[in-house]
């Protein structure tokens, strides 16, 4: 008989994998305290961006095989609970604030079966699944606790749920991990590398994983200060090191820096946690990993003060990107927004453009302008700024583009524009790390 499922937080990450399972053939139920995002999801909507979730979450809750539930007791036929809640850094503060992780667990043991497995996938702080584990066996002594890190990109979601690079689970024991195997069986069945952990060591994986990724961006970021001092071009520095096996091409484009609703407070909680273990000395490097990439957008405020005038009042700026990255809505630390906001504060006129994101962006910065067409976002624009990589701007043209703008000057914060074809059609054009 297959196992039941439930999934307890259905946020971003939570409703992907509990549509992603259902895909594979299991009954799962999505447990959420917010009645109105259960009401959403059971009608087969997502509120948020990505593709094909939608979709697949619509299948789902036409087989039957998905529901949804703001009750925990409707969790209580399930084998395996996963606890897919939300770890935000704290408001005064950079550790992660664990109050929903904590709650979840103390919910979850209180209705669990006797041979219950409960799998957390949240991020947290090392030390906190022994915690849990710890508390659970006081709770429920028949049940049991794994930690099975995400690795999930906005904009693939899907793909990474249902075909992940790798999976990492951290158990204390066989039992653990042989129905850990059982959920994962079809990835399994696809050679996916399955590492097995301890429960400490599992929850290091995810924050080691973003904290490296973050230093590969600072650093090119750093180099593409290096470049404009020195008046070289980071994109062929990028390509010429990225052909070294032992660096790679990946995350080499220099730019405006990484935000989100993961990356940035990852690393934050990783420093304050490694404080706490007294090992603060080991993280000193993501201090200035953290502060590179705040510095890459202060470098965009002063090029766009440099093309126009150290007084930006009434001046009218073109904002091309509201989401911290393509493809998603997520407007969470985004350094196009953080920007954006920047300059209006100096006193400009800013109007900002998103495909996707323009709902979350409005209810987060209403002190912005939006506007619902790049030819509308752009039009008598003293300045355009390109913040957000989305497609459609590396596809526009910059012929048609310069009829529509007061001042023909492009900077290109995140050097994915064809920089000839743009300089061809009489736009001065500016990116970090280029002379």
């Amino acid at each position: 008989m297959a196992l039941k499922l439930s999934v307890i937080g259905t946020g971003y990450l939570g409703a992907t994998h509990a549509a992603a399972m259902a895909s594979l053939g299991f009954h799962v139920v999505g447990i959420d305290v917010d009645p109105a995002k259960i009401a959403t999801l059971s009608r087969g909507e997502i509120p948020f961006y990505e593709p094909g979730l939608e979709t697949l979450l619509q299948e789902q809750v036409k087989s039957g095989r998905l529901t949804f539930s703001s009750n925990f007791d409707d969790a209580k036929d399930a084998d395996v609970h996963f606890l897919c809640v939300g770890t935000p850094q704290i408001k005064d503060g950079l550790a992660a604030d664990l109050t929903y992780v904590n709650a979840s667990l103390e919910a979850v043991a209180a209705i669990a079966k006797d041979g219950a497995l409960i799998v957390g996938k949240s991020t947290v702080p090392v030390g906190t699944a022994a915690r849990l584990r710890a508390r659970l066996l006081e709770i429920n002594p028949q049940a049991d606790l794994a930690w099975n890190p995400e690795f999930l990109r906005e904009g693939f979601a899907v793909e990474d749920t249902l075909h992940p690079n790798r999976l990492v689970v951290g158990v204390a024991n066989d039992r653990a991990e042989n129905i850990l195997k059982e959920v994962y069986a079809a990835n399994l069945a696809e050679n996916t590398p399955w590492v097995r952990a301890d429960l400490p060591t599992s929850e290091l994986v995810k924050v080691a994983a973003n904290s490296f990724l973050a230093t590969k961006i600072s650093f090119i970021n750093a180099m593409a200060e290096i470049c404009e001092a020195a008046g070289g071009d980071v994109t062929i520095l990028a390509k010429a090191i990225g052909y070294d096996p032992r660096i790679g091409n990946r995350f080499l484009q220099a730019g405006i820096g990484f935000g989100g609703g993961c990356l940035p407070k990852d690393i934050r909680a990783f420093m304050a946690r490694a404080e706490e273990l007294g090992a603060s000395q080991a993280l000193e490097f993501l201090r200035e990993i953290d502060s590179i990439n705040i510095r890459a957008r202060q470098r965009v405020i002063e090029l766009v003060r440099k093309d126009l005038s150290e007084d930006l009042r009434g001046k009218r700026v073109a904002v091309l990107g509201a989401a911290f990255k393509p493809d998603s809505d997520d407007v969470r630390d985004s350094p196009a927004l953080d920007i954006a906001v920047q300059i209006q504060g100096a006193g400009a006129i800013v109007t900002v453009h998103d495909p996707k994101a323009m709902e979350p962006a409005s209810k987060r910065f209403p002190v912005l302008n939006f506007a619902q067409s790049v030819e509308e976002c752009v039009k008598e624009a003293d300045i355009v700024l390109h913040l957000t990589e989305w497609k459609m701007y590396r596809e526009i043209d910059p012929v048609s583009l310069k009829k529509l703008v007061s001042g023909a000057i492009m900077i290109d914060g995140r050097n994915a524009l064809d920089r000839e074809k743009w300089l061809a059609a009489g736009w001065k054009f500016r990116a970090l790390g280029r002379a």
